[in-house]
């Protein structure tokens, strides 16, 4: 009977087993974490029981690649949590993404606070995250506190960005998502096209801006700066203002609102107006908010590419130490539209005329 060996790759797990201590602390020694409080007998344990199963000691230290979070854990740092689905969806992608690995993941909300962002990272190492993700519910260029530099785990940013470009970071494509929302519209015929804007200094905003004039210009309309206004993404805002658009001499055949709850306001000012949507004026919407499914009636919108921008964030840190190193360009996520029965192609007037 020949000998065999069964090839197997030592995670952190194995060397938990051996040196009889859980993976947190293991992590904690061989990431050389030195603001937590471990026993020199037991940092020699972990590391001597790691030397013994060829864990891969050496300098630096090798890092957690996919195959070492199994059965582990990653932090994620999001600013806020409750009051968008957002964070929820990113979360959502990343457990889809990491399940068969058996992944833990840790959420941590912060409201932006430095001090509780750091006191977050701090907890998150020492309940043993083998990496960190970084969410903003805005997209967004972040400035890091200190605490974010020179991490033992690899860190990846979620719906924000750095100006140096130093970690990998993803968010959503917003110009090709306003693009895509203004040319479904062009593509029904339409060639008077208003659009409620979310606040302008925002990027989003921003963005979808571009994308709608881009689109515009593609299909050889004109640009007229009385059929954009700003509103705060708020109903209300929305329904205020389709109220103006409603009120130009020649109305608007379709509204691009640069978000869902803006397309609830615009629904209610057109009913109120005594036009209907979508024989009088089509409306689209943006972000595929759950609300979106409830209106009537339902709205046509973009949906925002939250589960797979979690997903991406988790293989990245998956990747290991390597993929880390050097800048990053931005990684954008296109967004998909959900057609519903908020459009309509105007050819049907004349069809019915």
């Amino acid at each position: 009977m020949s000998d065999r060996k069964t090839s197997k790759r030592v995670t952190m797990m194995d060397v938990a087993k051996a040196a009889g201590c859980s993976q947190a602390t293991v992590s904690v020694v061989l990431n050389s974490v030195t603001d937590i409080k471990i026993s020199p007998e037991l940092r020699t344990r972990v590391v001597d029981a790691a030397r013994s199963l060829g864990y891969g000691l050496g300098s630096p230290i090798r890092r957690a690649g996919m195959d070492d979070l199994r059965g582990g854990c990653v932090g994620f740092i999001v600013d806020q949590l409750a009051t968008t689905p957002e964070a929820v969806n990113a979360i959502e992608g990343a457990r889809h993404e990491s399940w068969e690995n058996d992944v833990t993941i840790l959420v941590a909300q912060t409201q932006g606070r430095a001090e509780h962002e750091k006191k977050a990272l701090a907890r998150l190492l020492q309940a043993g995250a083998q990496g960190i993700v970084y969410m903003s519910i805005f997209t967004r260029r972040v400035s890091l506190d200190f605490a974010f530099e020179d991490l033992p785990v690899p860190l990846v940013l979620l719906n924000c960005y750095t100006s140096d470009n130093r970690f990998p970071s993803v968010v959503p494509d917003e110009i090709k998502g306003g693009r895509l929302a203004t040319s479904s519209l062009a593509k029904l015929g339409h060639t008077w096209i208003g659009t409620i804007t979310g606040e302008t200094f925002m990027e989003a905003a921003q963005d979808r801006l571009i994308g709608y004039r881009e689109a515009l210009a593609e299909a050889g309309v004109p640009y007229d700066d009385r059929l954009v206004v700003e509103g705060n993404w708020t109903p209300s805002s929305g329904f205020e203002a389709t109220q103006k658009l409603l009120s130009l001499d020649r109305r608007p055949t379709a509204i691009f609102c640069q978000n869902d709850k803006m397309a609830m306001g615009c629904l209610n000012a057109i009913t109120e107006a005594g036009l209907r949507v979508p024989d009088d004026i089509s409306v689209i919407g943006y972000d595929d908010d759950e609300l979106s499914r409830h209106l009537r009636p339902q709205l046509t919108t973009l949906e925002l590419p939250h589960r797979p921008m979690g997903a991406w964030a988790m293989r990245q840190l998956g990747k290991g130490p390597a993929a880390m190193a050097g800048t990053h360009r931005v990684h954008k996520v296109g967004c998909a539209l959900i057609e519903r029965a908020s459009c309509r192609d105007l050819s049907w007037r004349a069809t019915a005329g």
